[in-house]
């Protein structure tokens, strides 16, 4: 659907351009007075050109409006991508149990934060955010933290969140 409607921009604009180039030099002869022999007697196909030009305008508003309609769906997708992620990522810690300050440091850690960063933010050390890492890697039953990221991320794009008709 995309190169459709890229093929008919690239359509509209040269159709455009030769349109405008047409009435341009017709303009400029116009002014100076020139004729080219048989070029003022085109009446017929600078009508044609004009409403090759309306017909490029309503094409343009429509695809205007198909890509407004595409980002909605978009945003749309984003917006609820946001929200399952965050209610898989609260339900699978329920299930895991984790304390408070274990889901803080999963949360922290899978946004990307170092330990330092992240020892930094809740005020302690770093041995205790390994460990309260090392805690969270046990109970999830994963190696380290890009495991427990892929696990979050794996669960959010086994099921498409909206169909393709985006309902």
């Amino acid at each position: 659907m995309q190169n459709k409607q890229t093929s008919l921009l690239w359509l509209l604009l040269v159709v455009q351009g030769l349109c405008a180039t047409f009435f341009l030099v017709d303009a400029v002869m116009d002014w100076t007075g020139g004729e080219a022999p048989g070029f003022r007697h085109l009446h017929q196909f600078e009508m044609v050109l004009a409403l090759a030009l309306i017909g490029g305008l309503m094409a343009t508003i429509s695809l205007i409006r198909t890509q407004r309609a595409r980002e909605k769906q978009m945003q749309r997708q984003i917006a609820v991508a946001s929200g399952a992620f965050a209610d898989v990522i609260d339900r699978q810690f329920d299930e895991w149990r984790l304390s408070a300050a274990e889901r803080d440091v999963a949360m922290l850690s899978i946004k990307g934060l170092s330990v330092a960063e992240i020892a930094a933010l809740r005020q302690t050390k770093e041995g205790t955010i390994k460990a309260q890492s090392a805690a969270i890697y046990k109970k999830a039953g994963v190696s380290g933290r890009l495991q427990l990221l892929s696990f979050f991320v794996e669960e959010l794009l086994s099921d498409p969140l909206l169909d393709r008709s985006g309902s």
